[in-house]
């Protein structure tokens, strides 16, 4: 077999470049030299920058189930799996609302930060916001960092704190419990009570005056009283039951159990008022009550009948209000931001060796480009395509 000869090789071999590197090392070293003096001089005018973090604990587990029960009205999740969340996700939670508009909105009017960043419209000052301030979460501890960057320590600091205090503030306004609905409800239910309680014990008195004192017998008054109990308390139970709706299905428990004592209720109240009619029945039209008498026995029945319901409902608004106080979500401040005496940034040799290793890459480049052009001057192949290159790249327009 002949020998054949080799074609030559097309561009420059791997050898051939090292040995381009090694003849330009003068120029590439130079180069390189000249960027890290640059990126030091930069780092040097570049104004320091510094950084202040705090750090908050979210409630516990027994503090945050109520609040997710809250919760979960504003980001639409249903309160069993809200309540059934990992730390992972309460904490998840509370970094979402400290990025929160609301949130932003009052740091930007705080720190007059559309002046002071330059912005016209709220969206871009937001986003410049969130470009200094860093928000995370430790999955081991729970713990929530807020971390804000500024030219100014002190500046810094009081953001970052600045970023807790509108986070409690819109907690206490969204942490609306349970307990809170039902002390709301009851203190509705408690003002309309209170009203026709009064009002009853004006009839009566205004009755009292116009016909004369009555009196009421032990026997009636003692009828009376156990049907304006049994009224109260289904009263009392219908108002339980409507706030117990308001967050729980009809398969609850509590719900089922209300229901039951509520029919119970309502078959004792039905057996009173048979054994009254059987009996002495104050409120019967029958020959032995007058007229007069039987209109005092209903106006003292409703009074009976409101007082009773006003003396369960406060119990019950009492209660409320002691589980609302126990159910208060406490955000706790680990580590208040305090103004930091060393700079976060510039960081001076990561600036240097980046602007070193950008000046290394170009003067490769260069030194590539240049040994293309030289070795294109001897190769009439590479002096066409280079021609070519010139020819595509060139500004001039043809006539």
């Amino acid at each position: 077999m002949g020998n054949h000869p080799e074609k030559p090789e097309e561009g420059i071999l791997l050898l051939d470049l090292l040995i381009l590197l090694l003849k330009r090392k003068r120029f590439i070293l130079l180069t390189t030299t000249a960027f890290g003096i640059i990126g030091l001089l930069v780092s040097f005018i570049l104004r320091p920058v510094y950084r202040a973090e705090t750090k908050i604990l979210p409630p516990s587990q027994s503090t945050a189930g109520a609040f997710a029960q809250a919760m979960s009205g504003v980001f639409n999740m249903p309160g069993f799996l809200a309540q059934g969340l990992g730390v992972k996700s309460q904490m998840e939670l509370y970094i979402e609302m400290l990025k929160s508009r609301s949130v932003l909105d009052r740091i930007i009017d705080r720190f007059d930060l559309m002046k002071r960043k330059k912005k016209k419209y709220p969206e871009d000052a937001r986003k410049a916001l969130l470009k200094v301030v860093t928000i995370e979460g430790e999955k081991n501890s729970g713990l929530v960092t807020v971390k804000v960057d500024d030219r100014d320590p002190k500046r810094a600091a009081e953001m970052a704190n600045a970023f807790i205090e509108e986070l409690k503030r819109i907690v206490g306004g969204l942490a609306i419990t349970e307990a809170a609905q039902r002390r709301l409800f009851f203190e509705e239910q408690l003002k309309i009570v209170k009203v026709s309680l009064s009002k009853a014990e004006e009839d009566i008195r205004g009755f009292q005056e116009s016909t004369g004192a009555l009196q009421v017998d032990a026997q009636a008054r003692a009828v009376i009283g156990g049907i304006a109990m049994f009224r109260a308390q289904i009263a009392a139970k219908e108002v339980q039951l409507k706030v117990l709706r308001s967050y729980a299905t009809p398969q609850n428990p509590d719900v089922q159990k209300i229901e039951e004592e509520l029919q119970g209720l309502k078959e004792e109240l039905g057996r009173q008022e048979s054994g009254a009619r059987r009996g002495h029945d104050p409120m019967m039209p029958t020959g032995r009550i007058p007229s007069v008498g039987m209109e005092y026995l209903r106006k003292f029945r409703e009074v009976k009948y409101n007082e009773t319901l006003f003396e369960l409902l406060s119990k019950q608004y009492e209660i409320a209000r002691l589980e609302e106080a126990r159910d208060v979500v406490v955000i706790q401040v680990v580590d208040p931001a305090i103004p930091p005496r060393k700079k976060y940034k510039p960081k001076r040799l990561l600036i240097t060796l980046g602007a070193m290793a950008a000046g290394f890459l170009i003067s490769v480049f260069a030194a590539c480009i240049g040994g293309f052009v030289e070795r294109s001057s001897g190769d009439p192949v590479l002096a066409k395509k280079l021609e070519l290159i010139r020819g595509y790249t060139s500004l001039r327009r043809k006539g």
